[in-house]
C-alpha cells in the first residue's frame, strides 16, 4: 500500500515482512551485582571522607600540619589497651598556630597511669619531629578526667565494645 503525494511520489511505503526479530531480552547477569553496587559506594564515601575543607589553614582542622600532628597522635598507643591515644579520647585539644607552635591538651585514662610520666614526653617529641612544627608543648589536664565515653566508635569496635 502506497500512499501518493500530490506530484504522484510516493510519501511513504510499507513493507509486510513475515516476522522481525525479538529485542534482546535483559539478563540477570548484566545487573549489577550487589558486591558492585557496594563498591560504588564505598568509592564514594572514601572520596567524601578524604575531601578536606576548602581553604582551611595549615593549621586549622583539615589543614596539612594540623591534619600531621593528629596523624602522630594517631601513631601512639597505650600500653595497656591496643588503641592509639587519639582514638582512645585522650587527647582534648589541638592548636596550632600560623606559626608553627602546637599546644596539646591531654589526659590519661587514671592519674595512677604507669606512663604518667614518659607519656607526655613522648607526645611531644613525636609532635615536634613533624615538618613544620616550630615547638611543640604538651599539658596534661585531669579535668574533665577520661571516661570510655571519650572513646571514637573506631576504638570501641576494636575493644569489642560496640
Amino acid at each position: 500500500m502506497n500512499a501518493m503525494s500530490e506530484g504522484g511520489e510516493p510519501k511513504f511505503s510499507v513493507e509486510e515482512v513475515e516476522a522481525v526479530a525479538a529485542p534482546p531480552r535483559a539478563k540477570v547477569d548484566d545487573a549489577e551485582s550487589p558486591a558492585d553496587k557496594l563498591e560504588r559506594k564505598r568509592d564514594y564515601l572514601e572520596g567524601f571522607l578524604a575531601e578536606k575543607p576548602q581553604g582551611a589553614g595549615a593549621g586549622e582542622p583539615g589543614g596539612n600540619l594540623y591534619e600531621a600532628v593528629v596523624g602522630a597522635l594517631k601513631d601512639i598507643f597505650d600500653p595497656e589497651i591496643p588503641v592509639n591515644i587519639y582514638d582512645l579520647g585522650l587527647i582534648y585539644a589541638v592548636d596550632v598556630t600560623n606559626d608553627g607552635d602546637v599546644a596539646v591538651t591531654m589526659t590519661l585514662t587514671t592519674p595512677h597511669c604507669p606512663v604518667a610520666e614518659s607519656m607526655p614526653g613522648e607526645v611531644e617529641l613525636r609532635v615536634g619531629a613533624i615538618p613544620g612544627v616550630r615547638d611543640a608543648q604538651v599539658m596534661l589536664v585531669w579535668d574533665p578526667p577520661w571516661d570510655p565515653a571519650k572513646m571514637s566508635d573506631e576504638a570501641r569496635l576494636e575493644l569489642g565494645m560496640l
